[in-house]
């Protein structure tokens, strides 16, 4: 005879992945987590990753200051690194130009270095950008010495921010010259189930790359769809082939255990219930009981998690409508105060803007449902990446 679950609901455990994909969702809408948000943000966004070469004759504490500057660098200029896409890097090459020993007490060394910063794509091993920074560093031994010139490189030095912005550039040109080969590579990458990699692949385009990267957001959404409904078919499949072996209530537990993992918003619903009640049609009476109590609890749990997608979306309905008639309210006291000092050209252009950044927030709250496999699937990912040997010069 079949035990009765202890969970007040049997789909609790519903599938993690999905179960994460709901509670971020719905945090995003209240604003309550930014340390999740921040790794969502990660996607749709250039960043710059820091890369330390082999620095014959610079010690290892002198190195790692080297490295803190740059990754001020990138994070100063909008683009601090993240595991999420380590392509594009920032790097540096150091080459000592004159060194002095001063007498002392106490001795003093001084050396002049001139330190030269590189931006480029590691994988393709091809420099976007660069620009050689001149430093004087003074201490009673090397160490000291390397420290203090680094010490010295300012991350908001006019030529540092050129060098990043024109990496920029370069790399949203990349994107954009590669967006159809970044389209049918993960369209082949579906084709062959690797539906995680695919959504990954067109999840990395920035959003500054406007046309490819709606493109790749519908593909994206489309990919998500059918990631699920392939294993909500498996799943399926899987069951059939337990329940054919069994035809029994030991059967019919494992298939439940199976089908509470399938996606509430897979397109399988109505074959899922076909297959219950063929399940319970089978089963002997003091079977049955405990049977229709498993599927009682996957199908709350199915209407569960729908109200809560359905609360949360209503929620924002009214959240957009109350800040939209807010924005308004704002824009004609702005216009009044505006009226003596701007022409039309100027108000129209500055509420385009406004429009811009209201629907900003609407296009992140449509794109992260999707995005957070990506961000599980690049956490679980071993870093498997190799960079090609880098010489720039």
């Amino acid at each position: 005879m079949l035990m009765p679950t202890k969970n007040k609901y049997l789909m609790q455990n519903i599938h993690k992945y999905y179960y994460h994909l709901v509670i971020i969702y719905s945090l995003f809408i209240f604003t309550v987590n930014n340390s999740i948000s921040q790794e969502l943000d990660d996607f749709g966004r250039i960043v710059l990753n820091t890369h330390m070469q082999e620095y014959e004759g610079i010690p290892a504490s002198a190195v790692k200051m080297l490295k803190n500057k740059l990754d001020q660098v990138t994070t100063k200029n909008g683009m601090g690194g993240s595991e999420v896409n380590p392509r594009f890097i920032i790097t540096a090459a150091v080459n000592i130009t004159t060194k002095d020993i001063i007498p002392g007490p106490p001795q003093m060394i001084a050396q002049n270095l001139d330190v030269t910063f590189f931006i480029g794509d590691a994988v393709d091993n091809v420099k976007f950008s660069s620009t050689t920074v001149s430093l004087k560093g003074v201490g009673t031994n090397e160490t000291k010495a390397f420290i203090g010139a680094f010490k010295t490189i300012n991350p908001n030095k006019p030529e540092l921010k050129e060098l990043v912005n024109e990496a920029k550039a370069e790399i949203v040109a990349y994107y954009n010259s590669k967006c159809d080969f970044i389209k049918k590579e993960s369209a082949t990458m579906v084709s062959q189930g690797n539906y995680n990699g695919a959504i990954y692949n067109l999840s990395l385009i920035p959003e500054v790359c406007q046309d490819c990267y709606y493109e790749c957001l519908d593909l994206t959404t489309k990919y998500y769809q059918q990631k699920i409904d392939a294993d909500c078919a498996q799943k399926l499949q899987e069951s059939n082939a337990i329940w054919a072996a069994g035809l029994n209530g030991a059967a019919a537990q494992k298939c439940a255990a199976i089908l509470k993992t399938v996606y509430p918003t897979a397109n399988c619903q109505d074959d899922i219930k076909a297959f219950t009640t063929k399940v319970s049609a089978k089963l002997a009476a003091d079977e049955k009981k405990a049977w229709e109590f498993k599927l009682k609890q996957y199908e709350d749990n199915v209407a569960k998690e729908k109200e809560l997608m359905r609360i949360a979306e209503e929620k924002s309905v009214r959240d957009d409508a109350y800040r939209e008639n807010q924005s308004k309210r704002d824009e004609q006291k702005q216009i009044r105060d505006d009226v003596y000092r701007e022409n039309q050209a100027n108000r129209a252009a500055i509420q385009n803007e406004i429009q811009l950044k209201r629907n900003y927030e609407l296009d992140k709250l449509r794109i992260n449902s999707h995005r957070q496999v990506s961000i599980e699937y690049a956490k679980n990912q071993p870093k498997t990446i190799n960079y090609n040997h880098i010489n720039w010069q």
